[in-house]
């Protein structure tokens, strides 16, 4: 079951200039995204000429996410992009890559939950997207979140994967011989 989405839609005039203030202005240019989720639109204030951009975007119901230890907190869409980032850290994977993994695991995460969901979860489908986008940066990934003690560890879970790629001729190799 899917969660409910709410959908403000802003209307054309109703824009506030960010230079005067005037609710006056005309649309220019309207974009969607390459997803479908935002649509862009350049503006110019009828009262002052000023020129400027917005977003109009599908707004979802906030998730919160229920943690190891039973607290509860807000799902962050800056946290899951910023541990992306952490873990494709000099890796040849572009922010518009990661941006676009952050929002799949989010659209994946609001089909599969209505209001809460387990930590575990999150942790899961970063794992699943990291594995697909670079194997360097999964395994990073996975050393901080089941919390490797050992290199015995690392050693493990690169040899887990490179079994996975053996059986898969579509994933490169992690490590040449």
């Amino acid at each position: 079951m899917s969660a409910p989405i709410i959908l403000h839609l802003v209307s054309p005039l109703l824009m506030r200039c960010i230079q005067c203030g005037s609710l006056k202005d005309k649309v220019l240019d309207s974009r969607m995204s390459k997803d479908g989720t935002t649509i862009r639109r350049r503006r110019e204030c009828l009262i002052c000429t000023y020129r400027y951009t917005s977003y109009e975007q599908i707004e979802r119901t906030e998730l919160r996410v229920v943690k190891r230890d039973g607290t509860r907190e807000a799902l962050n869409r800056e946290k899951l992009f910023r541990g992306l980032v952490k873990a494709c850290e000099k890796r040849p994977v572009s922010m518009d890559r990661l941006d676009r993994a952050v929002e799949e695991i989010l659209s994946d995460l609001h089909k599969d939950h209505l209001a809460e969901v387990p930590s575990a979860a999150i942790g899961a489908k970063v794992m699943d997207k990291l594995h697909s986008i670079d194997p360097v940066a999964y395994v990073r990934y996975v050393s901080v979140y089941r919390q490797f003690d050992n290199v015995g560890e690392f050693i493990n879970e690169i040899q887990a994967l490179e079994r996975r790629a053996a059986r898969d001729p579509m994933q490169r190799r992690l490590f040449k011989d």
